[in-house]
């Protein structure tokens, strides 16, 4: 966990700095500062609504009866590319703008329930009498999640 913190924390605004100081000195102080304000625009924009959007899709899920569990990662990858690009710096509006791209979204998604389904074990419960492969949609199963 902390070389990650180190990372987030330490070397991502010292990248951001670099970036930015070079792209000022190339095209100057205020076009660079308005390109960091208008991509907070922009992005505040997107992000708002495909926030909505993926609202919507997660109620038509749940009235559908379906569990909205890709609605619930698209959210919170529409969240944290807010995040990105409300933060100055032209790495993180980078990061920002591809989660906010569907079908990169969809990509990242998908690798993130592998592994997801790596670190947590499905059991069957041995108290209702039902094995792995006989667990229905109105089961209850027990999950644990496992550390690295």
């Amino acid at each position: 966990m902390f070389p990650q913190l180190l990372i987030l924390f330490i070397i991502v605004p010292v990248i951001e700095l670099i970036l930015l100081f070079q792209v000022g000195a190339r095209i100057g102080p205020l076009p660079t500062l308005g390109i960091i304000i208008i991509t907070a625009i922009i992005g505040a924009r997107l992000t708002r609504a495909q926030g909505a959007h993926n609202m919507q899709r997660a109620r038509t899920a749940m009235n559908e009866g379906r569990m909205p569990h890709q609605e619930v990662l698209d959210g919170m990858m529409i969240i944290i590319a807010g995040v990105l690009l409300i933060t100055p710096g032209l790495l993180t509006d980078a990061l920002g703008f591809t989660l906010l791209f569907p079908s990169l979204r969809a990509k990242l998604r998908k690798r993130l329930a592998k592994s997801f389904n790596k670190r947590v074990q499905f059991v069957g419960n041995p108290a209702n009498g039902q094995r792995d492969d006989e667990v229905d949609a109105d089961s209850v199963i027990e999950a644990e999640i496992i550390e690295d």
